[in-house]
């Protein structure tokens, strides 16, 4: 079984070292960021650093900023819950233990949705990611900590899982949210401050990059970055992911009565990355060529050790992580998305913009600096 290895250049820094970036840039000792008296993350969902380039007249100030060099890897599986909680923690999933979008608890079978699902799961969320968050690390040092997002995201089980330690603000617009987390870090001398902006992501899933739907929500968030950043404020805009438009014609069920779903306790992860549950885990070695050989061209399958063993989740997953991790883990290549037929719910066959695997179109996502940090 060849495994698609994602296009990235050695060089490229992760996501996971953007924590420690600013808070050396806060106390004067980062290598990478100069000091600034306060910090501002601004995280656009789904914003890849290739699209971004691709409609860079759309984007004039964000890639107006842009160098050649300000790119960052994001982390495997290239999902929200798993990447944005790597941006928030400074660790892999295998680490903070959020391995995809929906995983099964080995503890009760269940399987958690881990953006939306933590209480219909009866999961605790600060149980199940221990891992401190960025701004538990700051409130610890005497530094403030602000998160400023959508009022629906307040007291969620993942807001929970990844903000915990910061004080929450909200606002309707993107321009709204970005000017708040600016002036909080203007009254805040020492602060982080985190602004969530999910327009382009929530427009890629809907109406895919090629719609005017996209184009529209980039130049929104391209828009709230404004012209001036208060004196002494350093600001970062980056993103969890990218993503990749998968046409209709690229979608693979795997119905009901598939010779794949033989042995499959459950399947949950996403399209473009699976997370395959056997009845029997000792049937590994045999249930992955099965799946290989009916996905060959659009997928790639591992069993849950080589995929562990090969770092995709990190360089030492905890042994929680990996309990969650599917026995056999299939992530998609080129544009394909593998479905599951045998599920009640298949909404997401109707999703346009997709990610969650290793192509550079959702690996690379940007890092911009502007204020304190602009280059």
């Amino acid at each position: 079984m060849t495994l698609m290895l994602p296009a990235i250049p050695p060089s490229t820094r992760s996501i996971t070292g953007v924590a420690h970036d600013v808070f050396g840039s806060l106390d004067g000792t980062a290598d990478t960021l100069p000091r600034a008296r306060s910090v501002v993350l601004v995280v656009m969902d789904g914003l890849g650093a290739i699209p971004l380039r691709g409609h860079a007249g759309h984007a004039r100030r964000l890639t107006g900023a842009m160098t050649k060099k300000d790119v960052l890897s994001s982390v495997f599986p290239s999902t929200t819950a798993a990447a944005l909680t790597s941006l928030l923690t400074g660790a892999d999933p295998g680490r903070h233990g959020l391995v995809g979008y929906e995983v099964r608890d080995p503890r009760t079978g269940v399987i958690v949705n881990q953006l939306s699902g933590w209480e219909k799961a009866k999961v605790d969320p600060l149980e199940w990611q221990s891992t401190p968050t960025v701004f538990e690390t700051a409130a610890a040092a005497g530094r403030p900590a602000f998160a400023v997002g959508l009022a629906e995201y307040a007291h969620s089980g993942f807001s929970a899982a990844t903000l915990r330690g910061a004080r929450f603000h909200s606002a309707k617009t993107a321009a709204e949210r970005v000017a708040l987390a600016l002036s909080l870090a203007e009254e805040q001398d020492g602060a982080l401050i985190y602004c969530y902006l999910p327009e382009v992501d929530k427009a890629g899933h809907k109406h895919g990059m090629a719609s005017a739907e996209w184009v529209a929500a980039l130049e929104e968030l391209d828009a709230a970055i404004p012209a001036a950043v208060p004196d002494g404020v350093g600001m970062l805009v980056t993103a969890d992911h990218g993503m990749v438009d998968v046409p209709r014609t690229r979608h693979l069920v795997i119905d009901e009565h598939s010779p794949l779903q033989d042995g499959v306790a459950a399947i949950a992860g996403e399209p473009r990355m699976l997370h395959v549950y056997l009845e029997d885990p000792s049937r590994g070695d045999e249930l992955a060529a099965r799946w290989s050989a009916g996905v060959a061209g659009a997928a790639d399958v591992l069993t849950r050790a080589q995929a562990v063993q090969g770092g995709l989740f990190g360089a030492a997953p905890t042994p929680a992580a990996q309990a969650r991790i599917g026995d056999l883990v299939v992530p998609a290549r080129g544009l394909w998305a593998v479905y599951d037929g045998a599920a009640a719910d298949q909404r997401s066959q109707g999703m346009i913009g997709q990610h969650g695997s290793l192509s550079p179109e959702e690996l690379r996502v940007p890092l911009i600096r502007f204020g304190a940090f602009a280059r």
